[in-house]
């Protein structure tokens, strides 16, 4: 069974830092794209950045210059360094992957799925 766990949430101040961390574990034969979503109070859930398999990255607007993903492929561990955080980027942030999992017991490989972590709360606050 395939399972995103994300760590590293918490509370901090303005203009402070958070590192985000979100490792896939079980059966996994390769892991595409990552990324991370966030979901603030009453909005909907919002991409806010992303790295494929050779390291591309792409990033939302509202966090351009603040925040760094990277990720660690022999880990299978994806990574949000924040940086001088504001107030609005208080979310639940989750952690998302395409991978495609190992055989299963009769040998088979599934086709690649999209999966999600259980999310990690972040709030800014003074």
């Amino acid at each position: 069974q395939v399972q995103l766990v994300e760590s590293g949430g918490g509370l901090v101040q303005p203009g402070g830092s958070l590192t985000l961390s979100c490792a896939a574990s079980g059966s996994i034969f390769s892991i595409y794209a990552m990324g991370w979503y966030r979901q603030g109070p009453g909005k909907q859930r919002e991409l806010v950045a992303s790295i494929t398999s050779n390291g591309n990255t792409n990033y939302s607007d509202s966090v351009k210059g603040r925040f760094t993903i990277s990720r660690d492929n022999a880990q299978n561990t994806v990574y949000l360094q924040m940086n001088s955080l504001k107030p609005e980027d208080t979310a639940v942030y989750y952690c998302n992957a395409d991978l495609q999992a190992g055989v299963d017991q009769y040998g088979l490989s599934p086709p690649p799925d999209n999966y999600w972590g259980q999310g990690t709360q972040v709030t800014v606050s003074s």
